[in-house]
């Protein structure tokens, strides 16, 4: 609706969410210092709402409430509406929506917040009605005007409450990791495994590749077969299910179901990227032929909706699409009915009915059908007396008429900003997925991300920032940001072995730690201390579908410790560890990725360095299986690095594999060194 009787500021701005409501009748300004400061000024309460662009239920509440005129009169009138795009401030986002937490025991987006002049929130919640919104405005205004004391006094608790959990303390006990006792956390871990289903508890179903990966690591590293058992069928269950698209390949945000068949459907570069990870990992461990599948259709689905000519990858696709009627519709791109896939298949219908589900079991809503399997291929061509080759050269044409058809209708809104974090997240999968397929166009992919982002987002100070849109990098970096790309680019040394992303890596870990580290509490906080914070800085080291920046930190510093031999990389990262183990013990989902990091030093790590005229041809072989506790180092000629004096020999190819600091004779083949590393 567009209207000018009214200021939106957003019209200015350059992310996707914030443009959606550039022509809304609120007057919304953007989150900025300068608006933070005309609310003290004009001393107003302040609605910040926060969402994203791929999230259905803030078009819905957008298009119930922001686009109306009667809404927007009250809004415009007594508050300061602030509109923010939380993958863009994710700090703003973490502040406000620990607020509702506290104050309602559950949040989520749309996130919807009323503050004081000064920022301090004193009401909250997600999606409201229309009506809900208006009466819930006009009584906290009222409040603010005959009782404001009341407001100040509920922030001030909500204040304590907030810095409250922060539950991070320094622990000064020792630990013997090698001893530590991880049973009892994986027993209970696997006391919320759906073994039916697959994943972890009832829906909504989100994938958790994170902790995956753990437990597949886990599993493998100690003979459970139980565990691996446990994870395959999740891994087979998932890929089978609706949250995968079996036409144009990608994964959605998550399952609304227990059984991974109808995905809330915005497709999110970060889910993509673990999860190609996650199973490029998973076909090296297990060579189950269908994760290689997988992973090639959800890259190809990267590499064409979410890549960039300049190397960067776009967030998200958005749930909503448009209907025949013009009007915006979860799923409408993704959903059939069963008359539109007999026209589109012909004579194979009877076949790929079975096959996909165009039955009761699949059918979602209106009798429209998202395709979903339940038989292994081996199953059909045993119901159906073909042969291998003949169904997959079916599967060919059927996704290719499909995917032609579907692309006929009104595509998924694109959200087209680019994120450091996340597109660190995508080359470290691209590189993954090289060590898996050896698909030489992966790996150019993964050098091209990470020149993009050390050209585009490393700042001359040595900073990071967090945003690239139309040519333009803007936003300062978060921790996470940091840690992602810190990681990526230890990964990525170890495929190309050129050793400049390890210089990068120190650099940016040098800056995390002049910036970001907390020596009280041996943790790093989220946000830079160069910049001014909203409330409190604050740490996040709970792993969700996306690792802690934290734990994140952790690993790097332990690999970093060893790349590098700089001990005291290794003894942050052991305190910080120490810092959360005690609240693993109780929440282990929410500790995944730092028990990933215990393995590492409850188990023998590897170092293997790798000299000689073949290095590298050595490391890339060596890189095809699954060794996830190891770090390889190689090169093809004299080098006075600590990690490769006195090692290289022009005539012959060394492999020396170490475990701390301690070193076996130099083997020569790979064989053997595969029976060195357990």
């Amino acid at each position: 609706m567009k209207n000018k009787s009214f200021t939106n500021e957003l019209i200015t701005e350059t992310s996707p969410y914030l443009l959606q409501h550039a022509h809304n009748p609120v007057e919304w300004k953007p989150y900025t210092s300068k608006t933070l400061e005309q609310a003290r000024k004009e001393k107003k309460l302040m609605i910040i709402s926060i969402g994203y662009a791929a999230c259905h239920w803030c078009h819905v509440m957008e298009h119930e409430s922001f686009e109306d005129l009667e809404v927007a009169t009250v809004m415009n009138q007594d508050f300061i509406s602030v509109k923010v795009d939380r993958e863009e401030r994710p700090d703003v986002d973490q502040i406000y929506i620990n607020a509702v937490q506290l104050m309602t025991g559950s949040a989520g987006w749309p996130l919807n917040v009323v503050t004081l002049p000064d920022g301090r929130p004193v009401w909250g919640g997600t999606y409201f009605r229309k009506q809900q919104w208006i009466g819930a405005l006009q009584q906290i205004q009222e409040l603010y005007i005959r009782e404001p004391e009341k407001l100040v006094t509920y922030a001030n608790r909500l204040e304590s409450g907030l810095k409250s959990m922060d539950l991070i303390s320094l622990n000064k006990s020792d630990f013997d990791f090698k001893n530590y006792p991880i049973q009892p956390i994986i027993n209970k871990l696997a006391s919320s495994f759906d073994h039916e289903n697959g994943g972890f508890g009832d829906a909504p179903k989100f994938m958790m590749p994170n902790s995956l990966s753990f437990l597949l690591r886990y599993a493998k590293t100690s003979d459970d077969l139980t565990t691996l058992d446990f994870v395959e069928h999740t891994l087979n269950k998932m890929a089978f299910g609706g949250v995968y698209d079996h036409i144009d390949g990608g994964f959605s945000r998550y399952s609304v179901d227990e059984r991974w068949h109808i995905p809330h459907f915005e497709k999110m570069l970060y889910d993509n990227a673990l999860l190609v990870s996650l199973y490029a990992n998973a076909y090296t461990a297990t060579q189950t032929a269908h994760y290689r599948e997988v992973v090639i259709e959800t890259l190809d689905f990267i590499k064409t909706h979410l890549t960039d000519k300049t190397g960067a990858f776009y967030s998200s696709l958005d749930a909503d699409s448009e209907d025949e009627s013009g009007r915006l519709e979860e799923g409408a791109f993704y959903a059939f009915t069963q008359q539109e896939i007999e026209d589109l298949i012909g004579d194979d219908f009877n076949v790929f009915q079975e096959y996909y589900n165009i039955n009761s079991y699949g059918e979602w809503e209106n009798r429209q059908y998202v395709l979903i399997r339940k038989k292994s291929d081996l199953k059909i061509v045993q119901q159906f007396n073909l042969d291998l080759d003949t169904l997959r050269t079916k599967k060919k044409r059927w996704k290719s008429v499909l995917s032609a058809y579907r692309n006929k209708r009104p595509h998924p809104r694109l959200d087209d900003k680019s994120l450091t974090s996340w597109n660190a997240l995508m080359l470290t999968a691209y590189i993954d997925a090289y060590k898996a397929i050896e698909d030489d166009d992966y790996l150019k992919t993964a050098i091209t991300s990470a020149e993009f982002l050390v050209t585009h987002q490393l700042q001359n100070d040595g900073s990071l920032n967090h945003i690239y849109k139309a040519g333009k990098s803007s936003i300062h970096g978060f921790l996470e940001d940091y840690a992602f790309l810190i990681e990526a680019l230890i990964n990525l040394y170890q495929v190309t072995f050129d050793w400049k992303w390890i210089a990068v890596s120190k650099q940016l870990t040098e800056h995390v730690l002049q910036h970001f580290f907390d020596t009280k509490k041996q943790m790093f906080f989220f946000s830079s201390k160069q910049y001014s914070a909203i409330i409190h800085r604050n740490f996040e080291y709970y792993d969700n579908v996306i690792p802690a920046s934290n734990s994140v930190m952790g690993k790097n510093l332990f690999l970093l410790s060893k790349l590098l031999g700089k001990l005291e990389y290794q003894e942050i990262s052991k305190q910080m560890l120490k810092n959360v183990l005690n609240q693993a013990e109780n929440h282990p989902r929410g500790f995944t990725n730092w028990m990933d990091l215990l393995l590492n030093y409850k188990n023998d790590f590897y170092e293997v360095v790798i000299t000689g005229p073949d290095a590298f041809d050595k490391a890339t072989e060596l890189n095809t299986h699954y060794l996830p506790s190891k770090v390889v180092a190689a090169i093809n000629r004299e080098d006075d690095k600590p990690l490769f004096r006195n090692r290289f020999n022009p005539d012959k190819t060394l492999l020396f594999v170490c475990v701390d600091n301690t070193c076996q004779q130099p083997l020569e083949t790979i064989a053997e060194t595969l029976k060195t590393i357990h």
